[in-house]
């Protein structure tokens, strides 16, 4: 009886061995695969991460809509002049354009890597008001009725034109238009200048047309592009501009990379000095901790700017801060008489809340700047809170699996190993 009982003993821990063993592979594993995964978003390397306007060079303007004694700005007509600047904008072919609202009456438009910023701001702002008028000055139609508008050549001396269709509506109301004024001229405005003033011989009834008066080419592709983007219900005035060049830009990342860096080596040697073999895991955590940040970044399709390198920094030295509390911790353990392998995971477990109450305090003040600021604000606010989520999963999950690698092949058994002793 008691045979079988020792048999039945040995079995019972065989299966906790093997359990315990099984969670160990699967808990290395998952973080394996969630390197991997992070990685995987990183390449290639050089177009993983979206660069923000002070690292890659660019424009950003700060529209103000102005009321006018016939159109008063309100939500509505915001609303509608953001669509036609998203339209405009779209028009240019740029990539990745930031067009976003606030407060009441402005709107923030970021243009990257554009090669002429004062026309592109000119274009984005003017009014576009197409008027069609009588001799008189009464207006006869506006542009709201045309679908389409394509710059060319074109007429009798080949001269750059710009060539319009209506609608249904609107081919029906000029065909009209032009039957009640065969013999007279009918002048073609935009913005209040006058494009060309043509003589009517005979109604047009196809609802096409064309506009001449164009310096050049350029001009006329210039208007089209308004004409198709409509026009602004509401002027809007240009109350700030700044423009960032490309060269600018990549000194600013030739810096912070070199900043990093540096800060990186000095956290490694640190870490390693104070803490020996523990101080070297939490270094190699540090790894992993970059990979799954910057993975995170380029999977979520963040744009990087210069306040959002800050964050990740910030972010690095709170993910060294934790892994600090944690080493105080077990070597507290340890010199209170507990062995290796005990203090460690005391140490763990009783610095996991220090480190997350001190994380979601953090959190909490990212997450007002994120909600309440805009632009630069919110993406400092966007990368400090994945880099506080990230040191935490490092600092806890990672350097304890680091932790217990290190004890399974005897790495931690000698007291110059750790970087303290029982005193």
């Amino acid at each position: 009886m008691l045979l079988f009982n020792l048999k039945g003993n040995r079995n019972k821990k065989g299966e906790t061995d093997m359990n315990w063993k099984q969670k160990k592979f699967w808990k290395i594993f998952s973080i394996i695969v969630l390197l991997l995964l992070a990685a995987s978003f990183l390449y290639p390397l050089n177009e993983s991460i979206k660069l923000g306007l002070d690292l890659q060079g660019g424009t950003h303007v700060v529209l103000e809509a102005q009321s006018t004694a016939g159109s008063k700005v309100d939500d509505n007509a915001m609303q509608r002049v953001m669509s036609v600047i998203s339209r405009r904008v779209n028009e240019m072919g740029l990539t990745e354009p930031l067009i976003q609202r606030q407060g009441e009456r402005r709107i923030i438009v970021q243009l990257p890597g554009i090669d002429n910023p004062n026309q592109a701001i000119q274009t984005i702002g003017r009014t576009a008001q197409l008027k069609f008028k009588d001799e008189a000055g009464n207006v006869l139609m506006s542009g709201e009725y045309l679908q389409e508008a394509n710059a060319g050549y074109g007429g009798q001396f080949n001269q750059p034109i710009i060539k319009i269709k209506f609608n249904d509506v609107g081919a029906s109301k000029f065909a009209q238009i032009t039957r009640n004024h065969v013999g007279e001229r009918i002048g073609i405005y935009l913005d209040e200048r006058l494009l060309t003033n043509p003589n009517v011989k005979e109604p047009i009834t196809g609802g096409q047309a064309s506009i001449t008066g164009f310096k050049n080419l350029k001009e006329a592709q210039e208007v089209a592009l308004l004409l198709r983007a409509g026009a602004l219900p509401v002027p809007v005035k240009v109350i700030e501009s700044r423009t960032v060049g490309p060269t600018l830009g990549q000194i600013s990342i030739n810096k912070s990379i070199k900043a990093g860096i540096i800060g990186l080596s000095l956290i490694v040697i640190f870490m390693t000095i104070m803490y020996r073999v523990p101080g070297f895991l939490a270094s190699i955590a540090l790894v992993f901790y970059s990979v799954i940040v910057l993975g995170t970044l380029a999977g979520l399709n963040a744009t990087l700017t210069l306040p959002g390198i800050a964050g990740l920094l910030l972010s690095i030295g709170m993910a060294v801060d934790a892994n600090v509390v944690i080493f105080e911790r077990v070597k507290y353990e340890y010199q209170a008489g507990k062995s290796i392998k005990a203090s460690v995971q005391a140490g763990f477990s009783r610095a996991f809340r220090t480190i997350f109450d001190s994380n979601v305090t953090t959190l909490i003040t990212a997450a007002t700047l994120g909600y309440f600021g805009t632009g630069t604000i919110r993406g400092f606010a966007i990368t400090l809170s994945i880099g506080i989520l990230a040191s935490m999963f490092t600092a806890i999950v990672v350097t304890r699996m680091l932790f217990n690698l290190a004890l399974d092949n005897d790495l931690l058994q000698q007291d110059k190993l750790l970087g303290w002793s029982r005193g």
